[in-house]
């Protein structure tokens, strides 16, 4: 059968529909997956067309799959981040929904706190077991949306679950049924859909999905997790790693729509942020990240990183506050007590510093030299330096001027009588044995001593 296709705008042939394989014994992916060698990837040079939808957005998950692989956040924590977010996000809502837990009473009254605020976003959802008891508890709390576990590679199915596909499929879809009842909306996390079978369940189990919500007329989320981070970006990928591949047979053969479609991944392959961005590429609204990338193993989607790919790919902003980031990075640091990696991109502390003096001499000239964007409009993070026994005459000078706030004729250039004079106590302290790095309060004592006193104090 011939149909319209009303994303595309093309007649499409539409006559074949895909039905569950229940398959006696687990297709594991073993030419992919033999667990003694690194995974491989696969290409089957088959290419699907790029489908980036009219809006896409950021959803959140920092605090439920972020918040299980570190201390768990107090009340006043999560209320913080919370509103952190909700600025961050702007007032069109980019960062569109935030999921919480719902088990414990602390769970409880941080969704309340919350929800006092009165924030349009970020929309809080949460994450429950499938089950009437969890669903009543949603509905009673004035929640729209829910996230419920639906596995779908026959590692879960078969192993985990000690289940068929079928009777898999028919718990899902009971579960789902009982969202309906309850006047949920729910959100399936297709947890371990590149391991999955896409053909013989994850399309068809859609497909049921698709059906039911028509008949309830009420909407159902799918997102598509990335569990162990096997996902692979490239165009030509063959299945069940193929980030394109699954975006587009969601929508192709499930009528899955682009703001019903969700991505969620994890970096234990370092490509969590590239699948993400392919995921918006061909097709997918929404994107589920955390804050700082905190998260199982490697850790989720940073949320702070998207936001960049979202400015890069749209060339706006569309009213985030990226300056919020830096003020989200120093609570996690003094407030929670996390401590992030230095060299993490917009949040480590030394995302934008060098300590090399030939970069610091291009800083010197021209900040733009040596930084990947203006750091101090963007994220209210100047760029800097570190001194040490490599930072040469122009990262002294560099370091002086930023940290008293010299600018003009104030300004002091490397060839000054002080920045010589700092060079020279800076070799003698490394020709001495010196292996670490100089603290600001010995830079700071020691430029006191040698300009006696003449610059501001800090």
């Amino acid at each position: 059968m011939l149909e319209l296709s009303n994303k595309t705008n093309l007649l499409e042939s539409n006559t074949y529909k895909y039905s569950l394989q229940d398959v006696e014994k687990p297709n594991l992916y073993r030419e992919f997956y033999s667990y003694d060698d690194v995974p491989k990837i696969a290409f089957n040079h088959r290419r699907v067309p790029l489908g980036m939808p009219k809006d896409i957005w950021i959803t959140d998950t920092s605090l439920r799959d972020g918040q299980q692989s570190v201390e768990p956040y107090t009340v006043e924590q999560i209320v913080e981040l919370y509103k952190f977010m909700s600025r961050l996000g702007g007032p069109y809502g980019i960062i569109r929904q935030t999921e919480f837990f719902v088990y414990s009473k602390k769970d409880r009254d941080a969704i309340e706190r919350c929800q006092a605020l009165g924030l349009k976003f970020p929309e809080i959802t949460t994450w429950i077991r499938a089950n009437k008891e969890d669903f009543k508890l949603v509905k009673d709390l004035g929640i729209r949306e829910t996230g419920i576990l639906v596995s779908c590679s026959d590692y879960h199915i078969f192993k985990k679950l000690k289940m068929s596909r079928k009777q898999a499929m028919d718990t899902y879809l009971s579960a789902v049924a009982q969202a309906f009842e309850a006047g949920v909306m729910p959100r399936c996390h297709l947890e371990d859909i590149t391991r999955a079978d896409f053909y013989g369940f994850v399309v068809p189990f859609v497909n049921e999905l698709m059906k039911m919500s028509e008949d309830a007329k009420i909407p159902v989320r799918i997102r598509a997790c990335d569990t162990m981070g096997y996902g692979v970006p490239y165009p030509e990928v063959a299945l069940p790693r193929s980030v394109p591949g699954i975006i587009y047979g969601l929508q192709h053969y499930s009528d899955v729509p682009s703001e019903m479609l969700e991505w969620h991944g994890h970096n234990d392959f370092y490509k969590s942020v590239a699948n993400a961005s392919t995921a918006w590429l061909y097709g997918a609204s929404g994107v589920n990240c955390s804050l700082l990338g905190i998260g199982e193993r490697t850790g989720n989607v940073p949320l702070e990183a998207m936001v960049m790919e979202y400015a890069s790919l749209r060339g706006s902003l569309d009213g985030m506050d990226t300056t919020v980031i830096t003020e989200i990075a120093e609570y996690f640091k003094k407030e929670i007590g996390y401590e992030i990696p230095p060299m993490t991109p917009f949040v480590g502390k030394n995302f934008n510093v060098t300590r090399a003096g030939i970069h610091a001499d291009g800083l010197l000239k021209d900040e733009e030299i040596y930084n990947i964007f203006n750091t101090d409009k963007i994220l209210n993070g100047p760029v800097s330096v570190l001194l040490g026994k490599t930072s040469g005459l122009a990262g002294i000078a560099y370091w002086i001027n930023q940290n008293y706030s010299l600018t003009g004729t104030d300004a002091v250039d490397k060839r000054s009588e002080l920045v010589v004079k700092m060079k020279e106590w800076i070799d003698g302290e490394y020709e001495q044995g010196r292996q670490t790095s100089l603290s600001t309060s010995e830079i700071e004592q020691k430029i006191e001593q040698l300009s006696n006193g003449t610059l501001p104090r800090l």
